[in-house]
């Protein structure tokens, strides 16, 4: 069969995620590993959460609320912003595409960080644009490299924090400074995954720029800090003349009716999400204190995850730790070949990579 199909869309490298658990146990004949690759929440999801998810399972057969207009209300009320400003995608994945649909055609020029999330590229190029890449700068996003390669062609920026991977932030001076050389005909867009996790408080926030309708788009996720990664929910932030325009582009019922429930709920859990803060960043410092004691690297972090220096072969290391029932993530593949990513599990969890690291090292 012989498909037309546009050199830009050939051009794409399909994401590939990590592996499930019950795979890899199969795949190296292991048994009760411990996951410390994606990022997730080591707690589960809330449990407020889990009840609205029994409470609503009898409704399956009837299609969920495509404005989904009680977790609109809830975010709103939650980061006093107008509901009209609120997108909400199936992950913040769905956010990422929706821009890129909306705001890109072909030729059009795209600024992100080297490296960054492999969905970035897969949605720009999808569009026909061009990915303009701008490499870190002390394990950094590179402000002032992303302004020097603005042209008339750049439609959108996209941010990334805390960075995935190295955790680093831009402070609200930085990011000040930054907008500046901004033309409001460029959008950036702050990919706030893991922003729950941060402890400098003078992390930039979107929701600052949201509120007074500039070219500032936030992205946040429910998959970390509230557990709900299984359930696809994101949500963007954004002025209202934006949000409109995604909206006309986006899937009638984009965020199924289990996600909406169980979205609301996590937002009203308070402690359950101050609970998973307390979690990742005790385990943070014990981790810091112990790499420190074994003379092991590593660079320190906003989110729930860190780079541990492992010396000149990533990829070996991570298969040593496999076969002792530890999945981590080699870096490798985003340029740092001497580095693991280790997100925080829960102590007996993170006790045991520590073993299995002093041991393969």
């Amino acid at each position: 069969m012989k498909i037309n199909v546009p050199d830009y869309i050939l051009s794409l490298k399909p994401y590939i995620p990590g592996k499930p658990l019950e795979e890899l146990e199969r795949e190296y004949g292991i048994k009760n590993a411990v996951k410390l690759a994606s990022n997730e929440n080591p707690l589960g999801p809330s449990p407020k959460a889990a009840e609205a998810i029994r409470a609503a399972i009898g409704n399956l057969n009837r299609y969920p609320d495509s404005g989904a207009y009680a977790l609109i209300q809830a975010i709103a009320e939650k980061f006093n912003v107008e509901p009209k400003t609120i997108v909400l995608g199936n992950g913040s994945d769905d956010i990422i595409a929706l821009l890129s649909t909306a705001l890109l055609k072909p030729e059009a020029e795209v600024i992100l960080p080297q490296p960054s999330f492999l969905f970035y590229e897969i949605s720009i190029r999808s569009a026909g644009a061009i990915p303009v890449w701008v490499p870190l700068k002390f394990n950094s996003m590179d402000l002032d490299g992303m302004i020097h390669n603005i042209t008339p062609n750049t439609r959108l920026i996209f941010l990334n924090i805390p960075f995935n991977p190295t955790g680093a932030i831009i402070s609200k001076a930085e990011f000040e400074q930054f907008m500046t050389a901004i033309s409001s005909e460029v959008i950036v867009v702050l990919d706030e995954a893991y922003i729950e996790f941060v402890r400098d408080p003078n992390c930039v926030l979107s929701i600052d720029y949201v509120k007074s309708g500039g070219n500032v788009v936030g992205m946040r996720t429910f998959s970390k800090a509230y557990g709900l990664a299984g359930l696809r929910i994101g949500y963007g932030l954004m002025a209202a003349e934006l949000s409109e325009l995604l909206n006309r582009v986006r899937q009638p019922f984009n965020v199924n009716s289990l996600a909406q429930v169980a979205a609301i709920a996590a937002l009203s859990d308070e402690d359950f999400l101050q609970k998973t803060v307390n979690l990742v960043h005790a385990e943070l410092d014990f981790m810091y204190a112990a790499l420190r004691r074994a003379g092991i690297g590593y660079i320190q972090t906003q989110a729930n995850f860190f780079l541990i220096n492992v010396g000149p072969d990533a990829d070996e290391i991570f298969n040593r730790l496999l076969k002792q029932g530890v999945i981590v993530r080699s870096m490798t593949s985003y340029g740092y070949p001497d580095y693991i990513r280790v997100n925080v599990g829960l102590h007996h969890e993170n006790v045991r990579f520590l073993e299995a690291l002093t041991n393969v090292l």
